[in-house]
């Protein structure tokens, strides 16, 4: 291998670690997993990622069944992976075609695997958040993205396998030599007399991790002397990993490593500071996915504390109020990103899309960075929630993509660009907010022929109770107040989000 991972510069750095070939052969392992699958009735879930430890414990667990009498494979095998829908192009395909090669070779050999991708719901996606809700861009305090887009759809899928079997165990890559962390986790929650662990959320799922012990080298010399089952050349995930450097792992909860310092995983991530694996990629003649290196790197730039005040908010999402900086810091915490600036933003990426799309070759199938169902819940949360009269989505894409989608007009009953012209000169005659007088009227319109209006009191309530002063009246009286009188009022929080339920 060309490149070095985060995991291995752990392991070279601990003597003590012993490679899993010194004290265990591969028959072992193997009969260690046909006898946990046979110890219950229990279905398995894999956690497949792409990289280099699920693809290991997939195959030792096809070959160590595929070995068992055909009687003996009752249990179904399926292998889940969660695409976020905004993956590297590259590894999308690599997953895919992985994923397809072992659906038809477990029904060419008549065995218990299936193999799926599992997604986020459209109102969790990447980029309903950030551009519909405003979500600035993820950094390693504020990780939104991890629990929406990799968790729960991994979730969902094993409840609802739950819900059909009663239990199942999830089969996972981890390894302890990842990092002290992760095996103090896994410690932690294993069950004595069993190979088995307590999942960390579901009473009814349990946790199997057959390559636990194993190194990085072990993965490798496996995989590199050991044939794919399915097809697959492992030299091309090897290849993957000299670009990539490292991965994201299969996340099933938050004490799971969602990346690395430079990995492949989503071509929008802005927790690491470099994408060194889009760099290589482009480096390495993949120059169509330059334009995706560029809006990443420009969101990357939002997280700049010199610029946040030019991107975000002053006032928070929820229940609109302001939060002075406390612990000796000084000025306003930025919040949500701007309106306006999200309307940039959307621009900005249907024009990456359709320029990754120019470059990419005339043969290969048309790329969407953002899918039809984002674009209708985006323009139906400006809509409801920044009084959109202008209906702004619409507009912006027929402007960059010169075409419509099937959108529904009038569906939410708003009001239309000339009123909402008329109602700016009336509220710059009488020094009103504007959007204030615009989130009054859209409450207003939303409950109309309602037959029980108690819930708009409310609503009206909550608006009114929302910071409207401009940004330079609000620094002033910050700068000339105590900070101390900035901190959220707790209890005015905790009323306010029961009333929102």
């Amino acid at each position: 291998m060309g490149t070095r991972s985060s995991s291995d510069e752990n392991e070279q750095s601990d003597p003590h670690k012993t490679s899993v070939w010194e004290y265990r052969s591969l028959d072992d392992i193997y009969q260690e997993i046909r006898e946990t699958y046979l110890a219950d009735s229990r279905p398995w879930v894999i956690g497949y990622s792409g990289g280099k430890d699920s693809t290991t414990t997939v195959q030792l667990i096809w070959k160590a069944i595929s070995d068992l009498p055909e009687d003996k494979q009752t249990k179904p095998i399926y292998v889940i992976s969660s695409d976020t829908l905004v993956e590297t192009p590259k590894i999308v395909n690599h997953i895919t075609n992985s994923l397809q090669k072992i659906n038809e070779s477990a029904e060419n050999e008549d065995l218990p695997f299936s193999a799926q991708k599992v997604y986020p719901d459209v109102d969790d996606s990447f980029w309903v958040n950030l551009i519909g809700r405003g979500y600035p861009a993820p950094n390693q305090t504020f990780r939104w993205c991890t629990e929406r887009l990799k968790i729960d759809p991994a979730d969902n899928f094993i409840m609802d396998k739950v819900s059909d079997h009663g239990e199942v165990v999830v089969i996972l890559g981890a390894r302890k030599s990842e990092s002290a962390t992760r095996e103090q986790v896994m410690n932690l929650h294993s069950i004595e007399g069993t190979n088995l662990a307590r999942h960390s959320k579901f009473a009814n799922a349990f946790v199997y991790t057959p390559i636990e012990d194993w190194l990085t080298q072990d993965v490798w010399k496996y995989l590199l002397n050991d044939p794919c089952p399915w097809g697959k050349d492992h030299d091309e995930l090897a290849a993957l990993y000299n670009e990539a450097d490292d991965e994201c792992p299969m996340v099933i909860d938050t004490s799971t490593p969602s990346c690395g310092n430079s990995r492949f995983g989503c071509w929008t991530c802005t927790v690491v500071e470099d994408d060194k694996a889009m760099e290589n990629m482009v480096d390495g003649g993949d120059f169509w996915m330059q334009p995706l290196l560029e809006f990443r790197n420009f969101l990357k730039s939002t997280q700049v504390p010199e610029q946040k005040s030019k991107y975000r908010e002053p006032k928070g999402r929820q229940h609109g109020r302001v939060k002075g900086k406390t612990n000796g810091g000084d000025g306003i915490i930025p919040r949500s990103y701007k309106h306006e600036f999200r309307k940039d933003l959307l621009r900005k990426l249907l024009e990456t899309e359709k320029e990754v799309n120019e470059l990419r070759d005339d043969d290969e199938e048309y790329l969407d960075l953002i899918r039809d169902e984002e674009l209708k819940e985006i323009r139906r949360l400006w809509r409801t929630e920044e009084a959109d009269w202008e209906d702004s989505v619409p507009k912006i894409y027929n402007d960059v993509m010169d075409d419509d989608l099937d959108w529904v007009h009038d569906d939410l009953g708003s009001f239309s660009t000339e009123e909402a012209e008329v109602l700016e000169e009336v509220c710059v005659q009488y020094d009103v907010p504007e959007k204030l007088v615009k989130r009054l009227l859209d409450t207003e319109l939303q409950h109309h022929g309602m037959k029980r209006r108690a819930a708009i009191y409310n609503k009206i309530d909550k608006i009114f109770r929302e910071d409207w002063r401009s940004i330079e009246e609000i620094t002033d009286e910050y700068e000339s107040e105590d900070p101390k009188n900035w901190q959220y009022d707790v209890e005015y929080e905790e009323m306010m989000g029961q009333l929102d339920k």
